[in-house]
């Protein structure tokens, strides 16, 4: 199964071409120009690397969000246009999901959270178990002590796992300090996210949990259910 995966959530994007889960090409967005016109040119040298077209790609993996609004509206207009030319069908990937699935390592949970500006991050809890990822709650946007707590009251006592492309917008608050104390990392996350992309779009087709064109939709990730009844329970 050849698979085109697209992330244009933000700055630090990529596309890649991937047979199964086998990266063959790699190409990532490594200056400042708009993806508008970076994007088609990408796919075309990437594809054209490995001597492939686009008729030839089985299956459209793009991350959905969260990120910038313009960036994966960018990814999702290319992935609906192409699966509607060429009758394929969409894996719609969390940009959380494809740091989270990163980890190396066995902890009980793994919270994984990007940079949302404006203080805030973007985050999302996964309890890990049989070699897979379970999310807990809501994607939330949030402000980094509160996503701490958050994941905190989730995980009761069990030991958590963060990871992010960019750890200081966590690490360097003074809610961080708490858990460094009880031996907890925040493990630095490749931000060329378009391969686990593809694995994540990969393991989705195999589910038969793909989407058509008319059913994708982006993930513009707000503040969530799961965030305000914790922070009504703190304030009560």
């Amino acid at each position: 199964m050849l698979i085109l995966a697209l992330d244009t959530c933000d700055s630090k994007g990529s596309v890649a071409a991937l047979r199964g889960t086998e990266v063959l090409a790699l190409i990532a967005h490594d200056s400042v120009e708009e993806y508008s016109s970076w994007l088609l040119r990408s796919v075309s040298e990437l594809l054209g690397s490995v001597g492939l077209r686009l008729a030839d790609v089985g299956v459209y993996a793009a991350a959905a969000g969260p990120g910038s609004f313009t960036g994966v509206r960018v990814a999702l207009t290319a992935a609906k246009a192409w699966a509607e030319v060429y009758g394929r069908r969409i894996a719609v990937v969390s940009r959380l999901e494809a740091l989270a699935s990163q980890i190396t390592t066995s902890e009980p949970y793994v919270a994984a959270f990007a940079d949302a500006r404006r203080g805030q991050v973007y985050g999302a809890l996964y309890r890990q178990g049989a070699g897979k990822l379970e999310r807990v709650g809501d994607e939330m946007v949030i402000a980094p002590e509160k996503f701490v707590a958050w994941v905190v009251e989730q995980a009761g006592t069990s030991p958590v796992r963060w990871i992010s492309a960019e750890p200081t917008v966590l690490t360097e608050t003074q809610a961080w300090a708490v858990r460094r104390s009880l031996g907890e990392a925040a493990d630095l996350a490749s931000p060329v996210m378009a391969p686990m992309i593809g694995r994540i779009g990969y393991s989705l087709a195999n589910e038969g949990r793909l989407v058509d064109a008319l059913a994708l939709d982006a993930n513009y990730v707000r503040r969530s259910d799961a965030e305000t009844t914790w922070q009504d329970r703190q304030t009560s």
